[in-house]
């Protein structure tokens, strides 16, 4: 979940902004620290090494496996945290090197929200499968650290997480925070667009960083959890603003997930959003 952080205060005081970076620093790392799949001395490496015992989790956690549970409801499935396991065979390195039909197929039993058993506070996972919170958890993060911001200042912050962002309020002089969309044909190089945001989460879903080609034909790394294959049709990439950060994040995954019916499901949410 690790990613670019970038903070704007709107404040003058350099004590004061100091302190700020500080807090959410400190956030941000315990969340890594808590949630991350890369970590072997926290609560995801014990669930993921249960071997078919349950694993008591706290309320932070549960609260995360709730949230991924609706995902998983709203989406039919597509949403689905246990699907982390298909990064054994998917590469997604610009490259043109497929997995094999029969080595996707091979993963597919290990894969399935229904199959694990989520009886807060208890989780357990069948031997092999694994469950992995990256999809929301850096939303999460950006959201946590603008509470506790918040608490400080009232107003006037920019939370930036490698794209994920959140603003608590406009800049000092009243006007809102001016933030680019980036075009998926030159990320990093070209914008299509500008989005003033004062108030509210703005997220970002889309291949262009992370996607294969071959003959071709562009694989999203965006991947169909019933099929363990890049969703196909979907948009290049997606931007969603909502009241969360956490919130814009599901949406923008979740349209991603409808394929060439990415538009319709994001007009149907009533929100703010780029679908390109």
């Amino acid at each position: 979940m690790a990613s670019p952080c970038e903070i704007l205060f709107a404040i003058d005081d350099r004590a004061q902004a100091e302190r700020l970076l500080h807090l959410a620093w400190s956030e941000a790392t315990r969340i890594e620290h808590k949630f991350s799949r890369y970590r072997t001395d926290n609560d995801i490496y014990r669930i993921n090494r249960s071997e078919g015992n349950p694993v008591r989790v706290d309320e932070e956690t549960a609260n995360l496996l709730d949230f991924a549970q609706q995902c998983w409801e709203i989406s039919e499935g597509k949403f689905d945290i246990t699907s982390g396991v298909l990064r054994e065979v998917w590469r997604f390195d610009g490259s043109d090197r497929l997995p094999s039909a029969e080595a996707v197929a091979a993963l597919l039993p290990r894969i399935g929200w229904e199959k694990v058993s989520w009886k807060r506070p208890l989780i357990t996972l069948r031997p092999g499968m694994e469950i992995d919170l990256g999809g929301i958890g850096k939303e999460y993060a950006v959201d946590r650290t603008a509470r506790l911001i918040f608490r400080e200042l009232k107003s006037g912050v920019l939370i930036n997480y490698g794209g994920d962002l959140y603003a608590l309020g406009p800049r000092q002089e009243g006007e809102p925070w001016a933030v680019g969309v980036d075009d998926p044909e030159a990320t990093g190089l070209r914008q299509i667009g500008a989005v003033n945001l004062s108030k509210g989460g703005l997220a970002t879903s889309g291949d262009a960083r992370r996607y294969l080609l071959k003959d071709g034909i562009r694989y999203s790394h965006i991947l169909d959890p019933t099929t363990g294959w890049p969703v196909p049709d979907a948009p290049r990439a997606v931007t969603v603003i909502a009241e969360t950060c956490l919130e814009a994040g599901m949406l923008s995954t979740l349209a991603m997930l409808q394929g060439n019916r990415a538009r319709e499901f994001l007009e149907a949410q009533e929100v703010t959003f780029w679908c390109l």
